[in-house]
C-alpha cells in the first residue's frame, strides 16, 4: 500500500471538504471568526486579496459611467414596508434597532430612549437608494442615475461559514435609475457581462451565465440574472446577480419624471452585486490540500524571495542580491498592477516556504550562495507540485515574470474549466437524475451539474428541491431550444436548464 502523501493541511479535501475549506482559511491566515456570533475578522492577507478585487472591480464600474456614493447604514422599517415583496424576502435576516441608548441599573446596562420607528440594519439598500432618487429626478434629463456604493450589510444568517455566509460581511452594490424599460435592461444585461469578465478573467473562475427563475428572483425583481461557478466538491456557488427591478421600486419610493412630451411615468431600476463571498469561491475553486492557490491578477503579492541565510555567517551578500532582485521586480508592471514582491528573511527553515505555499502566493523563489554565483534563482510556482523547482537565470526570472504570471493564471481557468465540463452531464431521466444526486460516498458529495428539462412548474422545482436539496441553478443564456419532457413530471419541456446542489 502507498503511502499517503504529506499535506499542509489536514483534513484533505477527499477526507472531509468542509473542514478542508476552514482549515485552508486558518493555514493561509486570511480570516478568524469573531467574538460577535456569525462575523468574521478579515485579516491583513486576506483583506489585501479584497481589496484588489475591489479594486479591479470599481474600474470596471467606472468605465460603464458609474459614479460611487455612501448611503446610510439604518434604514426605516417604513421604507421596507413599501414593497411588499422585498421585504417578505429579507424580514427573517433583519436586525432591527429599537433604542437609541443604554442607561446603568442594578443588573448593568439596559437599552433606554425607545425609538419612534425601528430601523433596520442595512440588508441591501434599494429602499433607501430609491428615496434619494425620488429626490434628484424630476425630468428625463435627470436620467439615467448611475450609483455604486462599497459598504457592509447585515443579514442574520443561522448558519455561518467565513467568506460565504456571514451575519455581516462587505459588498458593492449597484443602483440605477433609467427613463426606459430597454434602457434598464440593457444595464442589467450590462453589469452581468462586467461581473462574468472579472470572476473569469481576474479570479479564475469560470461561470456559466443565465436567469433565475421566478422562485429563486430578488425579492421585488421583475428579473433576475446571475453566474453560477463549480467548487471542487461539484457544488454551485453563485458569484454574482444582476437585477432588473422593472417599475416596482420606483413606485413604492416615487421615482417619478417628466418626459420628453411632457408626460408623468416611472422610472426603471436596477440593481446588481457582488461580495466577499467571491474570496470563499476563489478558495473553494482553486485551493489544494497545501492551502489556498492565489490568481496572479488579484493576488496580495505575486512573489516571495526566500534568502537562505546561514547562522554566524556573513549573510549581507545573499541580501543585497535578493533586494537588488526584489527592486527589479518591484519595477515591472502586471496587468496594470505594479509587481508585489514580498522577502522573507525569518530565520525559520524550510517554516518559510510551507507558510507562504498556504498563503498561494504565486511564485517562490529561494536564494542561496550557489544561487548567487551562479547569478540566478531556485524558482517554483504555486499551481504545481510544492517541490517542483528549478533553477533560472536572474535577468531571466526578472524579464519572464509577466509571463510565469500569466501561466500561473490560465493554467488555473483551464483547470477549473476542464473540472468543470467533466462534472456536467445532460440526463433525461428522472430515475438517473435522482440517482445522480444521492449517490454519497463518505464526505464527498454526489453529483455535480445536470443540464436536464423543466416543464416550468414551480411544484416541479420545489419537489426536486425537497427531495434532493437541489435546486435550478439558472436558465442558461445559451441552452438551445429543444424539445423533452420535465426531469420531474415527464411534462413537454422546450429546454434544459441547469440543475444542482449549491451553497
Amino acid at each position: 500500500m502507498a503511502k499517503k502523501e504529506e499535506t499542509a493541511v489536514t483534513p484533505t479535501r477527499e477526507d472531509n471538504y468542509p473542514l478542508w475549506y476552514q482549515e485552508v482559511i486558518k493555514a493561509s491566515d486570511m480570516a478568524e471568526t469573531s467574538a460577535v456570533r456569525g462575523c468574521m475578522v478579515i485579516k491583513p492577507w486576506g483583506y489585501a486579496l479584497w481589496e484588489n478585487m475591489v479594486s479591479g472591480l470599481d474600474e470596471k464600474f467606472k468605465r460603464t459611467g458609474v459614479k460611487n456614493a455612501y448611503f446610510p447604514l439604518f434604514i426605516p422599517l417604513s421604507y421596507l414596508e413599501k414593497e411588499a415583496e422585498h421585504v417578505e424576502g429579507f424580514a427573517k435576516e433583519c436586525a432591527v434597532v429599537t433604542h437609541h441608548r443604554l442607561e446603568k441599573s442594578e443588573k448593568g446596562l439596559k437599552p433606554a430612549g425607545k425609538l419612534d420607528e425601528p430601523l433596520i440594519v442595512r440588508p441591501t439598500s434599494e429602499t433607501i437608494i430609491g428615496e434619494s432618487m425620488a429626490n434628484w429626478t424630476s425630468s428625463y434629463r435627470d436620467l439615467p442615475i448611475l450609483l455604486n456604493q462599497w459598504s457592509n450589510v447585515v443579514r442574520w444568517e443561522m448558519r455561518t461559514r467565513l467568506f460565504l455566509r456571514t451575519s455581516e460581511f462587505l459588498w458593492q452594490e449597484g443602483h440605477t435609475a433609467h427613463a426606459t424599460r430597454e434602457e434598464a435592461e440593457e444595464r442589467t444585461m450590462q453589469m452581468l457581462n462586467v461581473y462574468t469578465d472579472f470572476v473569469e478573467n481576474h479570479l479564475a473562475m469560470p461561470v456559466i451565465k443565465g436567469r433565475k427563475t421566478e422562485s429563486e428572483r430578488f425579492p421585488g425583481a421583475v428579473d433576475t440574472t446571475c453566474i453560477e461557478a463549480m467548487m471542487q466538491d461539484r457544488k454551485a456557488l453563485q458569484a454574482g446577480t444582476s437585477h432588473f427591478l422593472g417599475q416596482n421600486f420606483a413606485k413604492s419610493a416615487g421615482i417619478k419624471f417628466q418626459t420628453r412630451e411632457r408626460r408623468e411615468e416611472y422610472a426603471w431600476t436596477t440593481s446588481w452585486g457582488v461580495s466577499t463571498r467571491m474570496v470563499g469561491g476563489l478558495i473553494m475553486m482553486h485551493g489544494d490540500d497545501n492551502g489556498v492557490i492565489m490568481p496572479p491578477r488579484v493576488a496580495p503579492a505575486h512573489v516571495v524571495l526566500l534568502p537562505i541565510l546561514k547562522k554566524s555567517a556573513d549573510n549581507s551578500g545573499i541580501l543585497e542580491y535578493t533586494h537588488k532582485i526584489a527592486d527589479a521586480l518591484a519595477d515591472t508592471t502586471y496587468h496594470g498592477r505594479k509587481v508585489v514582491v514580498e522577502i522573507d528573511d525569518r530565520d525559520t527553515g524550510g517554516a518559510r516556504g510551507w507558510e507562504w505555499i498556504k498563503k498561494g502566493v504565486p511564485v517562490r523563489a529561494e536564494i542561496g550562495p550557489r544561487d548567487m554565483e551562479k547569478d540566478s534563482v531556485f524558482m517554483a510556482t504555486r499551481d504545481c507540485a510544492p517541490r517542483d523547482k528549478k533553477g533560472v537565470k536572474r535577468e531571466e526570472f526578472i524579464a519572464s515574470i509577466g509571463d510565469i504570471l500569466d501561466g500561473i493564471q490560465n493554467n488555473l481557468f483551464n483547470r477549473a474549466l476542464a473540472f468543470r465540463k467533466e462534472h456536467t452531464h445532460n440526463i433525461d431521466n428522472r430515475e438517473d437524475f435522482y440517482r445522480f444526486y444521492t449517490n454519497e460516498d463518505g464526505n464527498r458529495i454526489a453529483g455535480g451539474f445536470t443540464n436536464a428539462h423543466w416543464c416550468g412548474s414551480a411544484a416541479c422545482e420545489e419537489k426536486i428541491k425537497n427531495d434532493l436539496s437541489v435546486t435550478i441553478r439558472c436558465i442558461p443564456f445559451d441552452s438551445p431550444r429543444e424539445q423533452g419532457e420535465c426531469i420531474c413530471c415527464g411534462e413537454p419541456s422546450s429546454k434544459r436548464v441547469l440543475f444542482s446542489k449549491a451553497y
